[in-house]
């Protein structure tokens, strides 16, 4: 089964939007800015990897600024204060909450795993097992944001 019937593009967004509000922007005086643009240079990477029923990744890639500045909003904490460990983990968090969400909405039997953070530019980080089926890209005060899906080339395969 493709994920692609199971969680389409309006689903992720929607998942987007409540942490979003939830956790990042509470006030909705600095909204995450669709621009479905995927091109533009991010160097925080958090991953979850969904198995079982369903085999694939969710990423939340944005700049170190905008990285920085979700730990501070999520932790309400001020920037200066951030660590990188704050970074690290609230990346982690926000990329669980979503991918929970994700998971969620998949076929019964699917694991979530811990999260993964990478702080490297978007080149230390791809799966090449794994294509992107789904993402939303955007700007978060003219930082860039990413919430992509990719899924095994195996399952793909198999299901085709």
């Amino acid at each position: 089964m493709s994920v692609e019937t199971v969680v389409s593009e309006g689903d992720l967004a929607e998942m987007v939007e409540q942490v979003w509000v939830s956790y990042l922007d509470p006030e909705g005086v600095s909204p995450l800015l669709v621009t479905g643009d995927d091109g533009q240079a991010t160097e925080v990477h958090s991953t979850v990897s969904i198995t079982g029923s369903w085999h694939g990744h969710l990423v939340y890639a944005c700049s170190l600024k905008a990285a920085r500045r979700s730990a501070a909003a999520f932790l309400a904490m001020e920037e200066d204060e951030v660590s990188q460990e704050d970074i690290s983990d609230v990346l982690g968090e926000l990329a669980n909450i979503v991918g929970g969400n994700v998971k969620a909405m998949l076929p019964a039997g699917c694991f979530l795993s811990l999260p993964t953070v990478v702080l490297a530019p978007d080149t230390a980080s791809y799966y090449p097992a794994a294509e992107r089926i789904s993402g939303l890209y955007g700007l978060w005060d003219a930082e860039p944001v990413s919430i992509s899906m990719w899924q095994s080339v195996k399952q793909q395969e198999a299901t085709a």
